[in-house]
């Protein structure tokens, strides 16, 4: 029986407040208005985003909400006025979408896009509009995506259509987690092949950076002087290129004060807006270039497309930063091993393809 422009009662883990357990609820999925997708979500991880919004953030008025925004699924049934999907197809949502139109969308300089946050509430990161519902209260629709759900509706220029042969308990890492970190080295620093040199608190993690090509590991739990000095020590006076992911402001600087101070580049990837971050103005005027990365640079739509091709190739690892696959039944367990570093990402099967 179909199920195109009938409201759908499914399963979706639904945070009712921050700092809390999600909880597994029966929610409604509005039919997708006009320019609107209505996926099926098949596979979504559970990125660090999601736990910053649930667990640091904390802005109440974001909530009741569905997270998730790492995922992949199938066309379920498409809006008026969208011609570029169609039931069946296979998709990733995008949490930073491409209208294709814009200034920003034609530059580029930039995989921004004007019309973007004119769909999301930036101080909320939540949809402008929502299609989902449980027991008659609206629920927020995180990053425009909410993929901790069986069914979601996201608008169509944040959407990226895939080849149709991709696995997507795989591919669906694309969606923020792989695209944000290769774009953040390769679009945004436009690293060069050189040492590659980790730097993590967690030593657990070594081998596994071993596993994409890392070739020193430094705890700075190791070291009785800051990490840039240690870096600077080990690499005759700075990197050239620093990467920082964690989203806390104290470590922003010390990656950028860890590059080399004529020419270095440090790229801040992390997301926070809890706190300022300082530095000093002489640790730039000599030289160095500090920027920021969203979604690695790519311009979604056009971007993920290849990101999938490039693995499906074998140009790209996907396999080896799963470490956990569970059910949407388990999310809280899965949000529980990333809250306690004991995992890179869980893949949660959500449904049947």
């Amino acid at each position: 029986m179909t199920t195109a422009g009938k409201v759908i009662v499914c399963k979706a883990a639904v945070a009712w407040e921050p700092n809390k357990p999600v909880k597994i609820e029966e929610i409604e999925v509005a039919p997708p208005q006009a320019d609107e997708v209505r996926i099926k979500i098949v596979a979504t991880a559970v990125c660090h985003s999601d736990l910053y919004y649930l667990l640091e953030s904390m802005n109440k008025d974001g909530f009741p909400t569905v997270l998730g925004h790492e995922a992949a699924g199938i066309v379920e049934s498409v809006g008026e006025g969208v011609t570029e999907f169609q039931p069946g197809d296979k998709v990733i949502p995008v949490f930073l979408p491409q209208c294709g139109e814009c200034r920003f969308c034609k530059s580029p300089k930039t995989n921004q896009c004007e019309t973007a946050w004119t769909l999301i509430r930036r101080d909320l990161m939540v949809s402008v509009q929502s299609r989902l519902s449980c027991n008659g209260k609206r629920l927020h629709q995180f990053a425009g995506t909410s993929t901790f759900s069986e069914y979601t509706v996201v608008h169509q220029t944040a959407l990226a259509k895939i080849d149709p042969t991709a696995p997507l308990d795989k591919v669906c890492l694309i969606g923020c987690g792989i695209s944000t970190g290769y774009g953040a080295a390769v679009n945004t620093a436009k690293v060069e092949p050189e040492r590659i040199i980790a730097v993590d608190i967690n030593a657990d993690k070594f081998e596994k950076a071993k596993v994409f090509g890392a070739t020193d590991f430094v705890n700075p739990k190791d070291h009785n002087k800051p990490i840039n000095q240690v870096l600077a020590d080990m690499t005759n006076g700075g990197v050239d290129y620093s990467i920082e992911c964690t989203g806390k402001v104290e470590v922003m600087r010390s990656a950028l004060e860890s590059c080399v101070g004529s020419w270095g580049v440090s790229v801040i990837v992390g997301w926070t807006d809890l706190y300022d971050v300082a530095f000093r103005s002489s640790q730039l005027v000599t030289g160095r270039t500090w920027k920021g990365s969203l979604f690695g640079g790519f311009k979604g739509k056009h971007g993920v497309p290849g990101m999938v091709k490039a693995y499906q190739d074998k140009k790209l690892k996907l396999d080896e930063f799963i470490t956990h696959k569970m059910t949407l039944d388990q999310v809280n367990d899965a949000i529980d091993l990333m809250k306690q570093c004991k995992c890179i990402r869980t893949v949660l099967t959500v449904c049947q393809e």
